[in-house]
């Protein structure tokens, strides 16, 4: 569970700073647009540069925590094999989705919608 978790929030991490990035690149050019203060802009621009500097490290810390726990949930699908209560867990199958061992992923399952018709007659269409 911690190491879902903790992917979890890498993964919304690294795309918060690639957010970040585009925000404040806006606002740095519509700083230079509405012809602010020289110093002001020069002080965004080093927020920019930190922003810049952080993606490559959440990148990085959040692509080792995925290997981290794709290796974790396959040493448990060896040893655990049998063990229908772990391998049923919401967590387990949380971990699954996020290293893409689900099966609807492998399968390609995901290309499929499904549509609700519980509420139609027959013959009507949806």
């Amino acid at each position: 569970m911690i190491k879902v978790k903790a992917c979890q929030r890498l993964v919304k991490e690294a795309t918060y700073y690639g957010e970040e990035l585009k925000e404040n690149e806006a606002k740095l050019q519509q700083m230079k647009d509405d012809k602010k203060d020289h110093y002001d802009i020069k002080k965004f621009q080093e927020v920019l540069a930190e922003s810049q500097m952080m993606i490559p490290d959440s990148i990085c810390r959040r692509d080792k925590a995925l290997e981290d726990l794709k290796e974790f949930v396959s040493l448990l699908k060896k040893e655990e094999e049998g063990n229908s209560d772990l391998m049923g867990c919401e967590w387990m199958g949380e971990a699954s989705k996020m290293v893409g061992e689900d099966e609807s992923v492998a399968t390609g399952g995901d290309d499929v919608a499904v549509t609700a018709v519980d509420g139609l007659e027959e013959g009507e269409a949806f």
